[in-house]
């Protein structure tokens, strides 16, 4: 399957609100830090994995600095950000059964980038979607707020956000505005 790329739109989403915490601000490169729910994370939500699994809690720290030994620079977490929404984009793209729009792509990524991929594949937006009802799968987004059991008002804004780029009508390629 080819590759789409995420709209502008879609990456400024995602960084707008995975932000770019440094776990060590002493130092001057990134370093991993904890996400919300406790998993090694560096740069723009770069979750990080080792033989396959998740690093997670105080434990896995060690770990995490060996793997980004000196932390990273702002220029690699650009591209760790580019790859991870590459990667979610292609992974999802094969659930979908409906043509989609640049901004309905760039904010089913940014969902399935911050919930996973098999969140989304199983979700009743997804469901509303291929059956062609963009209106309640958009109304969907608003039940994804929950982190460990928890409501978070982040997740709050970023589905609305989410929700609002996939109703916005994207622009064809080549027409102005």
């Amino acid at each position: 399957m080819a590759q789409r790329e995420v709209s502008q739109a879609g990456v400024d989403l995602v960084k707008s609100f995975e932000g770019i915490p440094d776990g060590d601000p002493t130092t001057v490169n990134i370093d991993p830090y904890l996400d919300p729910i406790q998993i090694w994370t560096i740069g723009w939500g770069h979750a990080i994995r080792q033989n396959g699994r998740y690093l997670r809690g105080p434990g896995d720290r060690a770990a995490a600095y060996a793997l980004y030994a000196g932390g990273i620079t702002k220029p690699q977490a650009e591209r760790l950000l580019e790859a991870d929404l590459i990667d979610v984009g292609r992974d999802l793209l094969p659930s979908v059964r409906v043509p989609l729009s640049d901004n309905e792509f760039a904010a089913l990524v940014s969902f399935a980038f911050n919930l996973g991929v098999n969140n989304l594949k199983s979700s009743t937006l997804l469901r509303e979607l291929n059956e062609g009802d963009r209106v309640a799968a958009a109304d969907q987004f608003s039940r994804w707020v929950l982190a460990d059991g928890v409501k978070m008002a982040g997740l709050v804004r970023r589905r609305q956000a989410e929700r609002d780029l996939f109703m916005t009508p994207s622009t064809p390629p080549g027409v102005s505005v």
